[in-house]
């Protein structure tokens, strides 16, 4: 690879869960060849991570990541992050080129597809999570169809926050989607099965 193609390439965004762990994506940002830069973003208030008195809900956290995207990027996210990356995507609609979204709700009615509601066990293992997290339920469902680039969706099938049939429902409704189950994949797939799931990822990155 050329120095000048390494300048060309999309940077890469990587967005965790409700964990904010920074941490998450780098078993797969590692196995992957993608030459382009690497930024993993973290959120004020989670994963031990000091609060932020200017973060007083998800939109400000769409807010950082939309504002970041100055030259072209892939998005890739994990649960909570999916949801902040669908929508800076559609704030940025020409700087987002792919989006590789994992076990998140996408904006989606989650419980209405099977999915457990784990916010009390997260509330309580969690305590000082800010509240509005816990009470975020947007629904995006009617702005999916505008999302029209490229969009891996990485599912696990033994994953009860995000079944698999959240995957099939944002595959359904996402114009340009290809769907990608793990067998025996949880929540955290992404940061266990990383080995599995960086070749999909890298084939992804690669496509126009």
């Amino acid at each position: 690879m050329t120095a000048n193609t390494d300048a060309l390439a999309d940077s890469l965004f990587f967005l965790p869960g409700a964990s904010g762990n920074v941490e998450f994506w780098k078993p797969v940002s590692e196995a992957l060849h993608h030459p382009g830069r690497r930024r993993f973003f973290g959120w004020p208030g989670f994963g031990g991570a000091p609060h932020d008195p200017l973060v007083r809900g998800i939109d400000d956290l769409v807010t950082r990541v939309a504002d970041a995207i100055v030259e072209p990027v892939d998005l890739l996210a994990q649960s909570m992050g999916g949801v902040i990356a669908i929508r800076a995507a559609l704030e940025k609609p020409g700087l987002v080129k792919h989006l590789v979204l994992a076990a998140t709700s996408g904006g989606l009615d989650v419980a209405a597809l099977g999915g457990a509601d784990w916010r009390p066990e997260f509330l309580a293992a969690n305590p000082r999570v800010p509240r509005w997290f816990i009470d975020e339920r947007a629904d995006l469902t009617a702005r999916l169809t505008a999302l029209d680039l490229p969009v891996l969706l990485v599912w696990g099938n033994a994953d009860p926050i995000s079944p698999v049939a959240v995957g099939q429902r944002l595959a359904n409704l996402l114009p340009r989607a290809e769907l990608v189950v793990i067998d025996g994949g949880t929540h955290d797939l992404i940061c266990d099965r990383a080995a599995e799931v960086a070749p999909h990822i890298e084939k992804h990155l690669s496509a126009e």
